[in-house]
């Protein structure tokens, strides 16, 4: 089956989550993925569109321009390629992203289970199989069987996980990470993307589904040996792997992506729970992305100590999966508290500093950060804070 020949509604038209107003306004594979997940408690049609509109334009091909690759789920859609500066620059459509494509996957097995027609879920099922194959054939050219990524073009995205700024991923001491790098809730998306896979294989009566089960327990294997680390609190997850297989020790908001996909037992996610209630991660407004404890932390920097909501929301979201309601209680107010600061339209990010940080406690956006109703100058780049609906039609080219 081509891949770019996912099923459309009737009607030729899917409805999406469009990221980056006012001035980055598209379809962002990764942030319209996960606010259709978010989403899917108010019903499935979203999620349909979302999973539609993305197969539609799932890698064919191998273009080392473009980063595609078969079985890929793109990073972003433009109508141009945007120049950035000199040295960053994306093409119209541009498959940059290492994590866009479990989470593809794992969106189609949440929407399964949240009520999906039978019949929409089997139209999508081969760009299932070519995105567990790409997850497969990344995995295995990389010598310790994680998903890695590095942009090879020189103008493309140096970090290509969530945390998409060159400064993004460092040690504790400071140092950034040398690529390929090996992000740690990347392992998680695509152990939770295997076992899903597995699960609508199985469902619909395809082949496959012990052999992904028994990839997925590898994968998990693989992490509890290589990932963990050790400080004065105790065992934790590093962020990443670097080059050479080093553990990138810094502490991060990465501990909830990792929390309910079930890559974790019940005593790691525990300690991580622990974690993420303490004061360096939790500033009483939301997540830090970075501890405060860490070198080069910076309460105004794009991932390196602000506060991103989706982040928070995303940790809340895992720690009551893994069976922690007391932990999330308080992030969740805390992003209720936020919220309010901001007259009920939050930005993409905002400080750090903590909630009972000098005399006027009320988070504080960086001096650009884009909200709803604020306008963005054109020098902020990579913004995406709000999503949007639009429309897809049902082409079967991009």
């Amino acid at each position: 089956m081509d891949p770019r020949s996912a099923e459309a509604r009737t009607d030729g038209v899917d409805q999406f989550l469009a990221a980056g107003a006012p001035w980055f306004l598209t379809l962002f594979g990764r942030d319209s993925l996960w606010a259709a997940r978010m989403l899917l408690p108010l019903g499935t049609e979203l999620a349909a569109g979302t999973l539609r509109t993305l197969a539609r334009r799932q890698g064919a091909v191998a273009d080392p321009a473009t980063e595609e690759q078969p079985g890929k789920i793109l990073h972003e859609v433009r109508r141009g390629t945007q120049n950035f500066t000199d040295t960053f620059a994306v093409p119209p459509v541009y498959y940059g992203t290492v994590d866009a494509t479990p989470l593809w996957i794992t969106l189609l097995h949440d929407a399964w289970r949240w009520g999906l027609a039978p019949e929409q879920v089997e139209h999508l099922l081969p760009h299932t199989e070519s995105a567990l194959a790409w997850i497969r054939d990344q995995a295995a050219a990389a010598d310790d069987g994680f998903l890695r990524y590095v942009d090879r073009t020189g103008r493309g995205l140096a970090n290509q996980g969530w945390k998409d700024s060159g400064d993004a991923i460092r040690h504790r001491d400071g140092r950034l990470a040398d690529p390929p790098i090996a992000l740690c809730e990347v392992q998680a998306y695509a152990y939770e993307a295997a076992r899903g896979g597995a699960a609508l294989l199985r469902a619909f009566g395809r082949p496959g589904a012990d052999a992904w089960e028994e990839w997925a327990e590898g994968l998990a294997t693989r992490f509890r040996k290589r990932f963990w680390v050790e400080d004065a609190q105790g065992p934790y997850p590093a962020v990443a792997l670097d080059r050479d297989g080093r553990p990138v020790d810094s502490v991060t908001s990465g501990f909830g992506h990792l929390l309910g996909t079930g890559l974790l037992n019940q005593e790691e996610s525990a300690a991580l729970a622990a974690r993420l209630t303490g004061p360096d991660l939790d500033a009483g407004h939301g997540l830090r992305t970075l501890s405060s404890d860490s070198v080069g932390f910076n309460p105004y920097g794009y991932h390196i100590g602000s506060i991103w909501p989706h982040d928070t929301a995303i940790a809340v979201h895992g720690l009551v999966r893994a069976g922690f309601p007391d932990a999330a209680a308080p992030l969740a107010a805390g992003l209720l508290t936020a919220s309010a600061g901001f007259a009920g339209r939050l930005p993409e990010l905002f400080a750090g500093h903590g909630a009972a940080a000098g005399p006027h406690p009320a988070p504080t956006p960086p001096p650009v950060a884009p909200r709803p109703g604020r306008p963005l100058p054109r020098s902020w780049c990579c913004a995406r804070p709000w999503a949007w609906t639009l429309t897809s039609r049902a082409a079967r080219s991009p």
